[in-house]
């Protein structure tokens, strides 16, 4: 599973249009915003670090929520964007989570421990949860 880091305004229209994981590594404007959603329809997660998520007015929000799309706080440690535009989540991590779900733990005990343990955000890990156990 693939993160796209975006770290400009200016590269918000050059995205696949079949993203469906951004992380936007800049404070984002509701017109940014609007933009991504424009330019990749099929996008799913909006990853921002905190103190920008606190920013993020509360009608893109609600406009985000309409469109199904989860705004995620988080930060993608460690990924240099100069050497790759995709931050990987490591496959250990979708492994570790998949195999918490088969020995039956509840999901707020896997996004707390797999949380703690690689650094995704709590959100994040429900994310996978969802979409990688049901696929």
């Amino acid at each position: 599973m693939r993160i796209r880091v975006v770290s400009s305004r200016e590269e918000i229209f050059t995205l696949n249009p079949n993203e469906r994981l951004v992380h936007l590594a800049f404070r984002p404007s509701n017109k940014d915003l609007f933009g991504l959603v424009e330019t990749c329809p099929k996008i799913e997660v909006i990853q921002v670090p905190k103190s920008y998520k606190a920013t993020v007015s509360k009608s893109i929000e609600m406009f985000l929520q309409m469109q199904r799309i989860q705004l995620l706080e988080g930060d993608v440690w460690g990924h240099r964007k100069d050497i790759n535009e995709y931050y990987a989540i490591p496959s250990s991590v979708i492994e570790k989570i998949k195999e918490m779900k088969n020995e039956g733990k509840a999901a707020e005990e896997i996004e707390k421990k797999v949380s703690r343990e690689s650094k995704l955000n709590p959100e994040m890990v429900a994310y996978i949860l969802t979409r990688e156990i049901s696929v």
